[in-house]
């Protein structure tokens, strides 16, 4: 028995399904999940010291690679002075005005533990703001597991073929409008039956729970022009794209503004962080100031905090993104090609650090095309680069990752395995 296979035994004794976030399971896949014993650069090792080059990067956050010297160094230092205190620290106030110095649509900003907590919060302040009750959300973007968010929910959801998950009241999700995403057409027509009680459109501005998923043309800017129109605010969901897609998010991609914004993942450095934040007249009805409540008693963690700061800081540095995004172009054009050429049915699309792959004829808009790409065929893909050292999201809903330390050699690696899996498909 292997000792991944040994370790999964002894943990599904004890925790469920022996996973402890349904998006780390192989069940949408099969076989057994890698157990991690350590992480370097582009690379991660499992428990029996197989490599891989890992194409998941803790879901995102190592965008600079695994265990950055940086990183890690100040995370240490940080460490040795107290792992938290409960009371402010002036870490906070520095990762805060560097978040609203990067991105202009926010003014003030609050700290919590993780991206479930920053939508989960941004929406009730949308709704004490607002002082209405409805949300539009669209069908395969993810926005955490609070209840009235899950409801035909993407991420690990769609792993498991789940619409909607037990233990959630339906009363819970009656104020919740799912509709489908890049059509306009039908927020348009949710805001004429519904519009004096629509509180917020919360939407990933480019969606990465049901793959990869752009906007097409217009659909941002118009979410934007009724939001304004009807009196909603717009919340662009970027935990996952914010520093990831570009140096200021999506919204720095397509000049849309946002009323809101909730980011976590590359602001903690692989750190549990989170955080939302928008327009100070907005922000300001958070508690102490405000009459919508919101606590978190290891909020602002200082040494996540650190790790955030060095992370965002190292981010800046001249070129990072251009190279990030023209490895991707590497990677994910070399994929496409190798594919062809060996007669499969598949196409790739990317954005800065963050790449789809489809085994489609075309690249999906939606969740419904996204569910018409063949998923066994997936699977054979996945197992037959895990085998080769190639460690991709297990499972077909999932877009990838890439870090910068993903260089020539890494990536041609991938496409020499890409090849000879394409070859038994």
């Amino acid at each position: 028995m292997s000792r991944n296979t040994e370790l999964f035994e002894r943990a599904s004794r004890t925790i469920p399904g022996g996973v402890n976030s349904p998006v780390r399971a192989f069940r949408s896949v099969g076989g057994t999940p890698r157990f991690i014993k350590r992480a370097q650069g582009p690379y991660i090792w499992d428990a029996e010291d197989t490599q891989y080059i890992d194409y998941v990067g803790s879901w995102g956050p190592a965008i600079l690679g695994h265990a950055h010297p940086e990183v890690v160094r100040v995370v240490q230092e940080t460490a040795v002075h107290g792992l938290s205190f409960g009371a402010p620290t002036e870490g906070e106030i520095e990762i805060a005005e560097a978040i609203a110095a990067r991105l202009p649509s926010i003014e003030k900003v609050r700290l919590v533990s993780s991206g479930t907590e920053s939508t989960m919060s941004a929406i009730r302040l949308a709704r004490g703001f607002t002082g209405r009750s409805r949300i539009i959300k669209f069908e395969g973007c993810y926005h955490g597991h609070a209840d009235s968010l899950l409801v035909k929910a993407g991420s690990g959801m769609l792993t498991f073929g789940n619409p909607t998950s037990a233990g959630v009241p339906p009363e819970f999700i009656k104020h919740t409008l799912v509709l489908d995403y890049n059509q306009l057409d039908a927020v348009e027509a949710a805001f004429k039956q519904y519009g004096d009680d629509i509180a917020c459109i919360i939407v990933e501005p480019i969606a990465g729970n049901m793959n990869l998923i752009k906007p097409t043309p217009g659909f941002l800017e118009g979410l934007r022009a009724l939001c304004t129109q009807y009196g909603a605010l717009l919340i662009f969901d970027e935990v996952m794209t914010g520093f990831r897609a570009g140096p200021q998010g999506v919204q720095g991609l397509t000049g849309v503004t946002p009323d809101l914004t909730t980011l976590a993942k590359v602001i903690g450095g692989g750190m549990p962080v989170g955080a939302f934040g928008g327009r100070a007249d907005i922000m300001d009805h958070i508690a102490p100031l405000g009459d919508v409540y919101q606590a978190g008693t290891l909020s602002g963690n200082p040494v996540a905090v650190a790790a955030g700061l060095v992370t965002l800081k190292l981010l800046s540095e001249p070129g990072f993104y251009e190279q990030l995004s023209e490895q991707n172009r590497k990677l994910t054009e070399g994929l496409a090609q190798r594919a062809t050429a060996a007669g499969i049915e598949m196409c790739t699309d990317y954005i800065g650090g963050m790449f789809g792959l489809y085994f489609s004829a075309s690249v999906p808009t939606s969740f419904a095309e996204v569910s018409m790409c063949n998923i066994e065929r997936f699977k054979k893909f996945f197992h037959g680069m895990l085998s080769r050292g190639v460690y991709f999201a297990p499972s077909a809903f999932e877009a990838g990752f890439i870090s910068g330390t993903h260089d020539d050699a890494v990536i041609q690696t991938t496409l020499d395995a890409a090849e000879q899996v394409f070859a038994t498909l």
